[in-house]
């Protein structure tokens, strides 16, 4: 007993002294391993012959094995029956193929080598090396998969022996004629050596797939001498030696075990070799990761350009119909529907946008409830019209100018899902997957910003307009169907008239306008000046003998004041006042749809009365006084600023008070256009972007070019 001991004593000091030899060996080649000359024996190696292997499905068959084998190695007794049927599918499916056909043979030899020269306690090096002749035909990544193939049938049949030993008598005879060791009765005692090879298989198979991937990358969009390709290449040598020289050290592991003695089974000497090959793996695979973005990356650029051009393409060519181009505008990189209906959540094919004029509502997540509620409001009043309403929500783009994506976080999700279910219009079923190319052309070509736009597709799919929101807020669904040339002739058709000014916006207005009566429109926050001017005007209204109904508009872009100053009008039964804040918006922002238009049918001040009185209004909006506008039903309307009207109501009425008892609204005219102040100082905020600002603006006062200033407005009420 006592010699058995000393034996077993002296066979743990020669392993641990061997494992010494190890350590002291691999830490020199560790330091040299990225050494020129190291990579240059590796290199020599390597003279492919053009010869392809399908490497896809024997990696698949290989990582199915590895994965049935894991569970083996962690809980020995409870065996491996997971994912069978899937291992069956794979392994008929490169049997049928005839995948194997002329690669047995090489595999045989390679596992000959893992088995024969680890058994004898052989050189890794020298075994990756002769592995490396064996394959010196094959690519990098197949050099790898038949390596790891052969590995993984040499562990394959040793787990299976294992496995079986308790329930097959065959299995078990073979146990002990290789000296098997007692995995269950020692499974505590060996887990942490193979929980150490388990580990380096795991990233064994990991940097096997790295590789395989870089191999598949397309050679359409990336070429061999791409930077990122080219600097991935250079890594790529080093990278499969370790990996097999990986895989030669897990095979000596198991191989040592038959007739390895308990102490020497369950010591952790061994383990430090395959632990510190998984961690030089994982910084290889990081490595390697990296450079596969950075190909990735460059992919995704040249198909998006790709992408992008094929757009241009599109809207430039002629089609029988709108599906090519709507297809190619809402593709979304996976499966699922198209378009989703708002307020239903119906999910629907684009089939039905087919030979339909479709409107892209194109806005951010910020969409107002102002624009969300009159956008509602118009569409549901054209349901018999044929046209579609399709809403793309923009958000802040991430990666670069050519490749943008869109930074989908939850908040947007929340958002987005909550401003869908409000829209009775067709919208994107997830902006999140939408094709990078189709952002950039948004931005770039229809110069998109965060202001909401209306871009307008015939049923051929050509642009009819490319931004109608402006024709959609001046005169809704009369635009239909929203073209430049439509735009033009409604345009012939108005005269610049209170009716213009106001039209759908407030009941009240349609009455007092329908009857032909004595109308005046004011605004400004100064409520001391509209208490004095509002008692002002009902005032001379008495002397007059006539009717005034005043109606408060609010000032542009202060909803929040505006709605205090209601109150308080309301309250003291100062004029009347728009009841809906929504409305106030719309007027608002039907004066500068006007403005726009105007501007972009190149009409001037000069020559067109419409435009010199949009921009009147809007500069009244801009001063800090107060102002009106008078007229008779919806006839040309007369107006000024406070300190006209001031004068023309206060100290100088008398001068032409019998003129307007005469003609209300002519006599304020002539008079208003008497009065010249000595100073002016009008503003215009315009609230364009872009292309949309206008060189140069003529002042509706006295004409001179205004001066030109770039403002950023923030305003939080």
């Amino acid at each position: 007993m006592a010699s058995a001991m000393h034996g077993t004593h002296a066979a743990a000091a020669a392993a641990a002294a061997r494992s010494q030899q190890i350590v002291r060996r691999e830490r020199g080649m560790f330091s040299a391993s990225e050494d020129s000359a190291m990579i240059k024996q590796i290199s020599s190696t390597h003279t492919p012959d053009g010869r392809q292997v399908d490497v896809i499905p024997l990696i698949q068959v290989i990582e199915e094995l590895l994965h049935q084998i894991s569970p083996s190695i962690n809980d020995h007794h409870h065996g491996a029956h997971g994912a069978v049927d899937s291992l069956e599918e794979k392994v008929a499916m490169v049997a049928y193929d005839g995948i194997l056909e002329g690669l047995s043979n090489i595999c045989h030899k390679i596992s000959c080598e893992l088995a024969c020269k680890c058994t004898g306690g052989g050189d890794a090096h020298t075994s990756t090396m002769a592995i490396l002749g064996m394959l010196s035909t094959y690519q990098w990544d197949a050099k790898l998969v038949l390596t790891l193939g052969a590995f993984a049938v040499n562990f394959g049949e040793f787990w299976l022996t294992a496995n079986l030993v308790v329930s097959n008598p065959i299995a078990k005879s073979l146990a002990v004629l290789k000296q098997m060791p007692d995995f269950v009765e020692h499974s505590q005692g060996l887990k942490p050596r193979f929980d150490a090879i388990n580990d380096l298989v795991k990233v064994v198979l990991e940097v096997t797939k790295c590789v395989i991937d870089f191999n598949d990358l397309p050679s359409k969009y990336i070429s061999d001498d791409a930077p990122s390709l080219a600097a991935a290449k250079v890594h790529i040598p080093a990278a499969v030696y370790w990996t097999i020289r990986s895989m030669v050290v897990c095979a000596s592991q198991i191989a040592r075990l038959p007739g390895m003695s308990y102490e020497l089974m369950t010591s952790t000497t061994d383990i430090w070799e395959p632990q510190s090959l998984a961690h030089k793996l994982r910084s290889i695979l990081e490595e390697l990761r990296n450079h596969l973005r950075s190909c990735h990356h460059h992919i995704d650029e040249k198909k998006h350009a790709e992408y992008f051009a094929m757009l241009i393409h599109l809207f430039e060519s002629t089609h029988m119909d709108n599906m090519r181009v709507l297809k190619a505008l809402f593709y979304l990189r996976n499966d699922l529907p198209s378009l989703v209906v708002g307020t239903t959540q119906t999910t629907v094919n684009i089939e039905a946008l087919r030979r339909r004029t479709t409107l892209l509502l194109i806005s951010d997540l910020d969409i107002s409830h102002d624009e969300l509620t009159i956008l509602i409001n118009i569409y549901q009043q054209g349901q018999e019209l044929p046209y579609d309403i399709v809403w793309i929500p923009m958000v802040e783009s991430s990666s670069t100018p050519s490749a943008p994506s869109m930074q989908w976080s939850d908040e947007h999700e929340n958002k987005f899902r909550m401003l869908q279910k409000e829209m009775p219009w067709y919208t994107i079923s997830n902006p999140a997957l939408m094709e990078p190319a189709v952002i950039r052309y948004i931005k770039e070509i229809w110069r998109f910003t965060r202001r909401t736009m209306l871009v307008v597709l015939d049923p051929q799919g050509k642009i009819a307009s490319p931004n109608a929101i402006h024709m959609f807020w001046i005169w809704g669904n009369l635009a239909f169907p929203f073209t430049h040339n439509h735009e033009k002739l409604l345009w012939e058709k108005e005269a610049w008239k209170l009716e213009l000014v106001v039209d759908g916006i407030d009941n009240y207005l349609l009455d007092w306008m329908a009857k032909d009566r004595h109308i005046c429109l004011y605004g400004g926050e100064d409520l001391e000046w509209i208490r004095k001017f509002t008692t002002l005007v009902k005032q001379i209204a008495a002397r007059l003998g006539i009717e005034i109904d005043m109606m408060y508009v609010g000032k542009k872009g202060s909803k929040e004041r505006v709605r205090k100053m209601n109150e308080v009008i309301v309250r003291e039964g100062v004029s009347n006042c728009f009841e809906n804040l929504t409305m106030v918006w719309f007027f608002w922002t039907r004066l500068e749809s006007m403005l726009h238009s105007k501007m972009q049918h190149g009409n001037t001040v000069e020559n067109d009365q419409i435009l010199q009185g949009v921009i009147t209004i809007l500069s009244y909006d801009g001063s800090e006084q107060g102002w009106a506008l008078f007229s008779k039903g919806s006839s040309t309307p007369a107006g000024g600023k406070s300190d006209v009207l001031d004068q023309a109501l206060g100290p100088d009425f008398h001068n032409w008070e019998s003129q307007a008892m005469a003609d209300w609204e002519n006599g304020l005219r002539d008079e208003l256009q008497n009065i010249q102040p000595p100073h002016h100082c009008n503003r215009l905020i315009f609230p364009g972007i872009d292309g949309d600002i206008p060189a140069t603006l003529a002042c509706a006062e006295c004409g001179r070019s205004m001066e030109k200033f770039l403002m950023y407005r923030c305003c939080i009420e």
